[in-house]
């Protein structure tokens, strides 16, 4: 189907779901009825999504687009309504390097770990045609009490120590090289690529990411059958502790019934987090793109000239650069995680 109105009101996405031998059914506690099959482990719900490629053992290979479930646009996808109408949907903002829309916005439901992994480095990246950078930040939604991740490299750990830890291929032997951290609901991790990481399980996470779906897995807590990219992770490494503090400022921005604090600030992407208390209205950022993630409550998103659209806990909602006048209405009391860009158009603070 090809795009025909330019898009000027919130766009809310139809999630794409994602079937993970560690995933869960943890994605219902935010009201989603998820594939009726109860034996299905969900463990990524693709929110925002506009790849041309994805990778085999990730998206399952081929493209993937999110589609438009509301509106003049419904039944469109982001890819289409880009082609037809690339500025009203990001302003000034470039695509991707890859083509595409770019962010990549889902939830992790990880009832067990996932694998110990990195991302392609910068310079990795820029040797390899079929690789590309990804950044991420985790927003932890809700976890069991305990719960732990895995971010960074202990300090003086050596590529030739990791790789004996892994040709052992135990916890026993892996684990202690690796920096854990425990987490509990409203923590924030970024994790820069080269960040050699780890989800725990236990954890429902949001996820706001640089679109690419390469992955380079060097441990996989024992399951078989799953391929491993040992040689290029060590390639791709950052050794040592990930330094996220300065990417994680952790601001209060607004005090007031709109509360809003800054939680990741980096090259790729803000996020800010939004409660937001019943019948209040938070102005949505101007002549950029922006994402809202709801977490909690119900809420109204409007926009000059457009209908208004109900939303809540779990949807995921793109405002278009030429959404001019968009506001969120809270219904009751809301809590949302809102992501823009440093190198365009208005938000709260640059």
């Amino acid at each position: 189907m090809s795009a025909t109105a330019p898009p000027n009101y919130p766009l809310l996405l139809q999630p794409v779901y994602k079937e993970k031998i560690w995933g869960g059914r943890t994605l219902e506690r935010l009201g989603r009825t998820l594939p009726e099959n109860a034996e299905a482990l969900i463990g990524e719900s693709w929110e925002l999504v506009d790849l041309a490629q994805t990778s085999a053992s990730g998206g399952g290979g081929g493209a993937e687009a999110s589609v438009v479930r509301n509106g003049p646009c419904a039944g469109q996808t982001l890819t289409d309504l880009i082609a037809a109408h690339g500025d009203a949907v990001l302003g000034d903002l470039p695509l991707s390097p890859e083509g595409g829309f770019p962010l990549l916005l889902k939830y992790l439901d990880a009832s067990q770990n996932l694998s110990v992994q990195v991302h392609p480095s910068a310079s990795y990246a820029a040797a390899n045609d079929d690789a590309f950078l990804k950044s991420e930040a985790w927003y932890i939604v809700d976890c069991e009490p305990g719960a732990v991740i895995y971010k960074g490299i202990q300090e003086g750990v050596t590529p030739g120590q990791l790789r004996d830890a892994l040709a052992q291929n135990t916890d026993e032997a892996v684990v202690p090289l690796m920096i854990t951290h425990e987490v509990r609901p409203g923590d924030i991790h970024y994790l820069p690529s080269g960040t050699c990481h780890a989800l725990g399980g236990g954890i429902l996470v949001a996820e706001v990411q640089t679109p690419s779906d390469t992955t380079f897995r060097v441990y996989d807590w024992g399951r078989t059958g799953r391929e491993l990219h040992v040689d290029q992770a060590i390639e791709c490494i950052d050794f040592g502790p990930a330094d996220t503090a300065r990417y994680q400022p952790g601001t209060v921005l607004d005090d007031g019934p709109v509360h809003v604090t800054r939680l990741v600030i980096c090259e790729h992407f803000r996020i800010d987090r939004v409660n937001c208390r019943a019948g209040r209205m938070s102005d949505l950022p101007e002549q950029q793109p922006a994402a809202v993630m709801v977490l909690e409550g119900q809420v109204e998103f409007s926009a000059t000239g457009s209908d208004s659209f109900p939303a809540g806990s779990g949807d995921t909602a793109l405002i278009p650069a030429s959404a001019e006048g968009a506001t969120l209405r809270a219904g009751s009391g809301a809590t949302w995680l809102e992501v823009t860009f440093p190198q365009a158009g208005t938000s709260r603070l640059a």
